[in-house]
């Protein structure tokens, strides 16, 4: 079978081509890809090529396809998967297989990856039980589950401790107050989603320097939707506050049960600390680009209050599925993560473009062509064309936000590849 796929051949040398995929063996799933949300991740192995650490040294000459964050439905199974999977069978993959090799689905494989029309599920990601039933509506939600799982992973990190008998309990705290420091990013706001329709917090407090980006968050997850599921939701730009941390202690009543951070700064990690409460937990979610990056805490806290520190990276099998669970019951939005679409034609420029960052998550959809395109710009873009008018109506009427419906009608409206 033909396929058009985006693949990597060096550092910043990736090529949409069309190729030949192999017949699957009886071990084997061949898979529709109909949706792949680009991640910067992607972009970090563009730019390193054979020197990153899951991109094998030979991709001059066995190429890889990249994307890691796909989903869409089973075409042809195997003869001995025949009792496990079926076709037609909606489906997403979890790019986490924990090898020793350290080769991932989107990084390090020539057949399977998200920016491709087909791919070849191989033996080993079925081994590792990484490819996941889905049953939800759409596809992009399936593809938000790999980023979303990240978060969920997060959040189940984090812990409590009963000191009347040292009993712990994991997950942030009931009832309890969260902030999420540096949080108007994509991640940030999975994170504030998930605050509200997973957590069981009462109040989330986001803090970021830029007004732009908050605004944004804002839009995205409102405090008019936090309200009615019965959270407190703020959004603070501290770059305007004398006294941050007072600021926040007095918003918290005297601060905070757990805390998100999600830029790598040493000083927003110190500043955590002295917004916590007693028997506070601080998720350092952030990655930062070095090897050492000193920060610090007041001991004292440490020793007298229980204050303590996580740090969470990437997800398992179990967080991309409790994830999609979460959309099948409609208990999560996926589309509040969702800034643009595209096509498969688009993928290069988008991906190459992610030097600079911008809006949040672009889902491309592979057997469309289609440009790069905003969703806050559908409905300029509708003035001139019909297509974009209707999607810009169907995401007004869904508050905003890329969703399911907007979804079924563009794959059955949008010009094909």
């Amino acid at each position: 079978m033909k396929t058009k796929a985006l693949r990597m051949y060096g550092a910043y040398d990736i090529r949409l081509e069309e190729m030949e995929l192999p017949e699957i063996t009886e071990e084997e799933v061949l898979m529709r890809v109909v949706s792949d949300s680009l991640c910067a991740s992607t972009y970090k192995a563009i730019k390193q090529g054979s020197a990153h650490k899951r991109v094998p040294k030979d991709i001059a000459e066995h190429p890889v396809i990249l994307g890691h964050e796909m989903c869409g439905e089973i075409l042809q199974v195997g003869e001995k998967l025949a009792d496990q999977w079926k076709v037609g069978q909606k489906v997403v993959i979890q790019p986490a297989l924990k090898l020793p090799t350290g080769y991932d689905p989107g990084y390090s494989y020539p057949y399977i990856g998200g920016n491709t029309q087909y791919a070849v599920v191989p033996k080993v990601v079925l081994e590792r039980g990484c490819l996941l039933p889905y049953n939800g509506e759409g596809y992009f939600g399936g593809s938000l589950a790999e980023s979303l799982g990240c978060i969920i992973r997060g959040y189940k990190g984090l812990y409590h401790t009963d000191y009347t008998n040292y009993e712990r309990f994991d997950g942030a705290k009931k009832d309890g107050r969260i902030a999420i420091l540096g949080g108007a990013g994509p991640m940030g706001i999975g994170t504030v989603e998930l605050a509200i329709g997973y957590a069981g917090v009462k109040q989330v407090v986001v803090t970021d320097l830029n007004q732009e980006r908050l605004d944004f968050a804002a839009a995205k997850v409102t405090p008019a939707y936090a309200k009615e599921k019965g959270v407190d939701l703020h959004y603070v730009n501290t770059s305007g506050l004398e006294d941050p941390e007072k600021y926040l202690l007095e918003l918290s009543e005297g601060g905070f049960d757990d805390v998100f951070v999600m830029v790598p700064v040493p000083a927003l990690f110190s500043m955590s600390e002295r917004i916590a409460r007693e028997d506070g937990c601080i998720n350092f979610f952030a990655g930062p680009a070095v090897h050492d990056m000193p920060g610090s805490l007041n001991l004292y806290r440490v020793h007298y209050d229980g204050i303590h520190v996580v740090g969470t990276a990437g997800s398992i099998p179990v967080d991309m599925t409790d994830i999609l669970t979460l959309m099948e019951e409609n208990k999560i939005r996926g589309g509040v993560l969702v800034s643009h679409i595209l096509g498969l034609n688009a993928a290069k420029d988008a991906l190459l473009a992610m030097e600079k960052p911008s809006g949040a998550k672009k889902v491309c959809y592979n057997a469309l062509d289609l440009p790069l395109i905003a969703i806050a710009d559908l409905p300029e873009l509708g003035k001139t064309n019909e297509l974009y008018r209707n999607l810009a109506e169907i995401v007004e009427r869904n508050g905003g936000l890329w969703c399911n419906e907007a979804e079924a009608y563009l794959l059955e409206n949008a010009p094909k590849q």
